[in-house]
C-alpha cells in the first residue's frame, strides 16, 4: 500500500491521552497510539509529532483561576514535556525508535529543538516528539504545531482528536450539528469553527499546509487517513 503522505505533522491531544481516567495518562490509550505510529513508519512515513499537556495543566485555565499568564504557559510546556517523554517510551516498548526535541533546553531530559535536527530524526525512520510548544507563552501547542508541521517541510498536519472531524456546531452539545468533509482555512476562519486556534490556522493558511481532523481514539483510523481513505475533515 502506498501512503497517500509522505512526512507528516502529528498534534494529538492531550485530553486524549487521559482514556477514561478524567487525568493523567491511561498507558492503555498511550499504547493504542503508539502501535498505530509504529505501523505508518513501517510504511515509510516520516512523523513528527506534537502533543498537547491539557491532561495535566492547560496556562488558560491557570490564568482563569489566578495563575500568572506567563507561568501558567510554561507549566503547560512542562506538562507537553511529561506527555511526550511518556509517548516515546510507548514508542520504544513496541519496537520503534523515537526522539524527545523540546524547545526549551532541557538536557538530558530532551535535545534542544531545531528543524534541521528533527529533519535528520525523521529522516532515518525515527519519530521526532517536539515538545515545549513554541518555547514561548501566549501561544497554544495548536500553534506549536503548525510553526514544526512548516519547518519541517511536513505534506499535512493530522490533528488527532476525540471527535471524527470539523462540523457546523459542536457535535458533543448539538445534536443537529453537521460535519465537513472539506472546508477552506477561510470558512474556518469566517465562522469562528474552534479546528485550532486563529494564529494556528492562519499560519498553516499562509504556508499552504493543510490539515486533517480525525478521531485517533479509534484504533485504525490513523492508518486510514494516511491510506487516503475519507474520513474526517480536510481542511484546505
Amino acid at each position: 500500500m502506498t501512503p497517500k503522505y509522505h512526512r507528516i505533522l502529528l498534534k494529538l491531544s492531550g485530553e486524549s491521552l487521559m482514556g477514561k481516567q478524567g487525568y493523567g495518562i491511561d498507558t492503555q490509550r498511550l499504547n493504542q497510539y503508539a502501535q498505530q505510529i509504529r505501523q505508518i513508519v513501517e510504511m515509510g512515513v516520516e512523523v513528527g509529532i506534537v502533543i498537547g499537556g491539557g491532561n495535566i495543566f492547560r496556562g488558560l485555565s491557570g490564568a482563569a483561576k489566578g495563575f500568572d499568564r506567563v507561568k501558567g504557559d510554561q507549566m503547560g510546556m512542562l506538562a507537553t514535556v511529561i506527555n511526550s517523554l511518556a509517548l516515546s517510551s510507548a514508542l520504544e516498548s513496541v519496537g520503534q525508535p523515537a526522539r524527545v526535541l523540546t524547545a526549551i533546553n532541557m538536557y538530558p531530559i530532551g535535545e534542544q529543538y531545531s528543524h534541521l535536527r528533527a529533519i535528520e530524526t525523521i529522516t532515518r525512520g525515527e519519530v521526532a516528539i517536539m515538545a515545549g510548544g513554541t518555547g514561548c507563552p501566549f501561544f497554544t501547542t495548536d500553534t506549536g504545531s503548525a510553526l514544526r508541521g512548516v519547518e519541517i517541510g511536513a505534506d499535512v498536519m493530522l490533528k488527532g482528536t476525540r471527535v471524527d472531524g470539523v462540523y457546523t456546531a459542536d457535535p458533543e452539545k448539538d445534536p443537529s450539528a453537521t460535519k465537513f468533509d472539506r472546508i477552506s482555512y477561510d470558512e474556518v476562519l469566517e465562522r469562528g469553527l474552534k479546528v485550532m486556534d486563529i494564529t494556528a490556522t492562519a499560519m498553516c493558511r499562509e504556508n499552504g499546509l493543510p490539515i486533517v481532523v480525525f478521531d485517533m481514539d479509534t484504533p485504525g483510523n490513523l492508518l486510514k487517513v494516511i491510506s487516503g481513505e475519507n474520513i474526517g475533515t480536510e481542511v484546505y
